[in-house]
């Protein structure tokens, strides 16, 4: 997630698992372009647009997060 100084790198995995930070949860992706993420502490959905290397989760009427792919090197 960018944002200056604050960036806090999200990771999600193909298995289902989000890391946040060093919090681990789970993320399950649903219908009508919603994604729920829940950590030990919460459990929040948000609408998902994905375009390319780029990922906006909103909370329905509130906040926006928008996260850019990083790639890593292949070895």
């Amino acid at each position: 997630m960018s944002g200056g100084s604050n960036e806090t790198v999200w990771e999600f995995s193909k298995n289902g698992v989000v890391l946040v930070g060093d919090m681990r949860g789970i993320y399950k992706f649903g219908d009508q372009d919603r994604i729920k993420i829940q950590t030990r502490f919460a459990n929040t959905v948000y609408e998902v647009k994905i375009s390319g290397d780029q990922m906006v989760l909103q909370e329905p009427g509130g906040s926006k997060l928008e996260f850019t792919r990083i790639r890593e090197a292949r070895r």
